[in-house]
């Protein structure tokens, strides 16, 4: 028996492929080793050169500590989030999101949580956030094969960087 999660919603993953930022030089700076800022023209803003997996939807437990919540700054507001989300690692097992010969879960720091859906994959709230701790929990459930079953992940609002890029 390894349990459930409660009040199950899916949570929508892109997953950082860094093994392409690697072999495509240019993705990175050289000096950070994280995603460039490319723009086109000299005065536009850039965005991130991100190379990114499709993305998966997860069943997952919310748990929101903050969300939108107002900081004041010199310029004016910036909302920042703060999201746990709890996900089953059979779940994860079930849609190739662990590492068979480390058992390690794939999602990681540096993933993107773009959104929340329903049961019926219906979106119910947009989200743009990061991750910035991905940590197995749950250790001993299971009287005869006792093994961890849950994934506590940390979503905020920060920019992304790429991660195994050395």
């Amino acid at each position: 028996m390894r349990g459930r999660l409660l009040f199950v919603f899916y949570a929508e993953f892109v997953r950082v492929d860094a093994s392409a930022m690697v072999t495509e030089p240019s993705a990175l700076d050289p000096d950070f080793r994280e995603p460039r800022l490319v723009a086109g023209e000299p005065d536009a803003i850039g965005v991130l050169d991100r190379r990114e997996l499709p993305p998966v939807k997860v069943p997952c437990q919310v748990e929101p500590e903050s969300f939108e919540a107002l900081h004041m700054i010199g310029a004016g507001n910036e909302p920042t989030s703060k999201v746990q989300v709890v996900l089953h690692f059979r779940d994860l097992e079930g849609l190739g999101l662990v590492d068979p010969s480390t058992g390690r879960a794939l999602i990681a720091a540096g993933d993107r949580m773009t959104g929340f859906y329903d049961r019926a994959a219906r979106l119910v709230e947009t989200a743009d956030l990061y991750v910035t701790e991905a940590r197995p929990t749950g250790f001993g459930f299971g009287l005869l094969r006792p093994r961890r079953n849950l994934l506590v992940v940390v979503l905020e609002n920060r920019a992304a960087s790429a991660r195994g890029a050395s």
